[in-house]
């Protein structure tokens, strides 16, 4: 199996479909049916797994996702890509435990993880709806990843 589409629950198709496309994700399909429902689909850059956003494609509430991982190879060059979009990021922390980051801001420290611990650092940001999204530093992956 292949986790191959997200549904991420938006109040504002346009709006969010705008913000995900200042992001850098590539607009797949923006498809129109009757009754006013609609799809959007878009994959972030490098990303197998696209986001789906619209509506009537979900009973979820907008903006209650929380900590969808985007992984990335270099935090700090991705969180500053990002913000030069015009996105709110975080700064970058790591977990006190040092394995994943705790709900809220328990355990966080300051900064990327000491040693560049692939899995190891971590940065915010929200979709307009409030939708949660977290970068994760990875330069190499676990065995059979």
């Amino acid at each position: 199996m292949k986790l191959e589409v997200l549904v991420v629950p938006v109040s504002d198709v346009d709006r969010a479909k705008a913000f995900y496309e200042m992001l850098g994700f590539r607009m797949d399909i923006d498809y129109v049916g009757d009754e006013g429902f609609r799809v959007v689909q878009l994959t972030p850059p490098g990303s197998e797994c696209a986001v789906i956003i619209g509506t009537g494609i979900s009973t979820a509430v907008p903006g209650s996702l929380d900590n969808l991982h985007l992984v990335v190879t270099d935090i700090e060059q991705a969180r500053a890509e990002l913000i030069g979009r015009g996105a709110e990021v975080g700064e970058v922390f790591h977990d006190a435990g040092g394995i994943f980051h705790h709900i809220g801001n328990k355990a966080r420290v300051a900064g990327p993880q000491p040693e560049r611990a692939d899995y190891g650092s971590f940065a915010e940001f929200k979709d307009p709806d409030g939708n949660g999204w977290v970068l994760q530093e990875i330069r190499v992956r676990a065995p059979g990843r």
